[in-house]
């Protein structure tokens, strides 16, 4: 699963926004990121975060702090 679909479904199961932490952590512990097949997932997973916010699919509440966007 590429690092922006994880994100996403992350936040779809929560329904709450979270920090990148926790979305990492979420993220690993339910097998949509494998650090074996990405070995940097801090750095990609940040870098989804990023094109999240641009593309307009997440919104950046507060430092570290992501949600999806409304609609």
């Amino acid at each position: 699963m590429e690092p922006l679909e994880a994100v996403l479904r992350v936040l779809r199961e929560e329904g709450v926004e979270l920090h990148w932490t926790k979305i990492q952590d979420r993220a690993l512990r339910q097998g949509y990121l494998d650090p074996f097949e990405t070995p940097d997932v801090r750095s990609e997973l940040l870098a989804a975060l990023a094109e999240g916010v641009r593309s307009g699919a997440l919104v950046k509440r507060s430092k570290g702090v992501y949600a999806l966007a409304p609609g």
